[in-house]
């Protein structure tokens, strides 16, 4: 059995496709949200979601949440004197989620479709792999949470949308997406985020704010740590929630029989947060810029994650697209219906046969590359790009690059993962080595080619043209033994886009009638020919598919009009 599942921060939830529709799955109190809290006493006894939350106060030691945050890192969750890796309590309620489908339906489930942030880097999501496979899953598909959500808002009709954005902000992550749809295909064009940034910094804002006039007798100080930090976040979560749909909340805390409690209004929240909202801005910016859209060119701003019911938030939304934004799909429920749609596709439903989801690469690709300065020297371990961010996905894109020294026998290639101009800054992925011809600096070259999937794998292949030697190197996005058939079979897809576009026979067939019309004529027109092919070949040399259908449109255009001038 496949199901969906979006595995929060702050809350998880499970989805099934069923009966040609999205159905979301209670858990054992019949609430369709589980917060993302685990809770361990020192017996052993273990405590998922709602419960875990209840005794946090408590038992904060024992008590772990916003762990999603710490994926694919070393940090670590110490519960009843034990430390677990963020996949590890992950994992935990995974299979709370996993029993409680098996309650509804009778049948466990296998296989499922995990929701991460789209700007979560390889790590993060190997990470997300492996706790679906600590709780017994079989992870078919990682999908991005915006593209989920896009899912279940272009579905509600199925009909075509024009380009409209998915703002989602959960309890500890932020992301966005723009998306399209048209012809049954949901297309995503663009994605951004920020992963340090949810509803719990804003509870964190909220805190600071209030604890000054909280406790000016200092009670607070004369608690232990942790408790101090679980009791202020419960409250602090308690009234913003509050201060959504009122103008002004109380800030409560009881110790013991103490009660303290103060007012926040909504302008103290507002400019508490001012920071925050600041930071939601640039994310937007980016993904608009990287797939060349105007903000007002958007039909839609969709809203998703809990944290966009804040009136801040809101309100800072209209402010940056001037209008107010879309609240039709349910900010709670939206990711997971997504995923179990894609689960849908995935098991290739009958009733999604019309359906079909492109994504994109959401970090850039590239290897790490030496360059001399003007004044003799090289500058080391720089960024060198191959596939570009937001790429639609699967992608083959090449790079040629050439030996640095005199006698030179071996390029190393290391492989990496992100935006920052040095690669220290990035995630290392793996590593090629190849043997060149020794030969005088610059006069060997190796061609490095990445192909990558949906799916997250990395196909790398290095050919040298001196020597005529080609090496092969697999990065996958599993644990270290995938299964081979699957590798080899999207291989195999892959392998179909190993190709230049200048090698594609309409590209070849246009070149070639460009370049007689060239022939044909002379004087200025002759000369605007010439131009025209040197722009249509920066564009086939850029290897976007995009520029390229726009160069070869332009192209064609003109060769017709300059054929249909013709005397005879």
């Amino acid at each position: 059995m496949l199901i969906g599942i979006d595995l929060g921060t702050t809350n998880s939830a499970v989805a099934i496709w069923q009966n040609g529709e999205a159905r979301l799955v209670p858990n054992a109190l019949g609430e369709l949200l589980t917060p993302s809290a685990v809770g361990i006493a020192k017996d052993g006894q273990v405590w998922i979601g709602t419960p875990a939350l209840d005794r946090m106060a408590g038992h904060p030691q024992d008590t772990a949440t916003s762990f999603k945050r710490l994926m694919g890192t070393q940090r670590t969750a110490r519960l009843a004197a034990r430390d677990y890796k963020p996949e590890d309590v992950s994992a935990i309620v995974l299979e709370a989620l996993v029993r409680d489908v098996e309650a509804l339906t009778g049948e466990k489930p296998t296989e499922a479709v995990i929701t991460v942030p789209a700007y979560f880097n390889d790590r993060q999501r190997k990470a997300t792999r492996r706790a679906g496979e600590l709780a017994g899953l079989s992870v078919s598909r990682l999908i991005n949470e915006p593209t989920a959500a896009a899912l279940a808002f272009g579905l509600q009709d199925k009909g075509d949308r024009e380009p409209f954005l998915v703002f989602d902000l959960g309890g500890g992550t932020f992301d966005v997406s723009v998306v399209e749809m048209f012809d049954g295909i949901v297309e995503v064009r663009a994605s951004a985020g920020d992963n340090r940034l949810g509803g719990d910094d804003f509870d964190d804002a909220l805190a600071a704010l209030v604890k000054p006039r909280l406790d000016p007798e200092g009670m607070l100080a004369q608690i232990p740590d942790e408790r101090r930090q679980a009791l202020l976040k419960r409250a602090a979560e308690r009234c913003r929630r509050a201060l959504s749909t009122a103008g002004e909340a109380e800030f409560v805390l009881t110790i013991g029989e103490t009660r303290l409690a103060a007012t926040v209004t909504e302008a103290e929240f507002e400019a508490a947060a001012e920071p925050l909202v600041r930071r939601l801005r640039e994310p937007v910016v980016r993904a608009l810029r990287d797939c060349a859209i105007d903000a007002a060119e958007l039909s839609e701003i969709v809203l998703v994650g809990g944290a966009t019911r804040m009136p801040v938030v809101r309100k800072a939304i209209t402010r940056l697209f001037g209008r107010f934004p879309n609240s039709s799909v349910h900010p709670d429920h939206a990711v997971a219906l997504g995923a179990s749609i894609q689960a849908g596709l995935v098991g290739r439903d009958a009733a999604l046969d019309e359906i079909r989801i492109t994504d994109v690469c959401p970090f850039t690709l590239g290897v790490e590359v030496a360059e001399q300065d003007r004044y003799g020297g090289l500058q080391r371990g720089l960024f060198s790009p191959i596939i570009e961010r937001n790429t639609p996905v699967p992608v083959s894109r090449v790079n040629s690059y050439s030996t640095m020294g005199d006698g030179q026998k071996q390029i190393e290639f290391a492989i990496y993962q992100g935006e920052a101009r040095e690669v220290s800054g990035n995630v290392k992925l793996g590593q090629i080595a190849v043997p060149v011809p020794p030969r005088p600096a610059g006069e060997v070259s190796a061609e490095v080619r990445f192909s990558y999937d949906s799916s997250g794998l990395l196909e790398v292949d290095v050919h040298v043209p001196l020597s005529g030697e080609s090496h092969n190197l697999v990065i996958v996005d599993e644990e270290d033994r995938p299964d081979r058939k699957d590798i080899e079979k999207r291989r195999a897809a892959l392998a179909r886009l190993k190709h230049h576009p200048r090698e594609e026979a309409g590209n070849v067939a246009l070149m070639a009638r460009a370049e007689r019309a060239y022939e044909d004529h002379i004087g200025e027109l002759r000369q605007m020919i010439g131009h025209w092919i040197t722009e249509y070949a920066g564009a086939l040399d850029t290897q976007d598919p995009r520029r390229i259908a726009d160069a070869r449109d332009f192209l064609a255009t003109r060769l017709d009009e300059v054929e249909s001038a013709s005397p005879l």
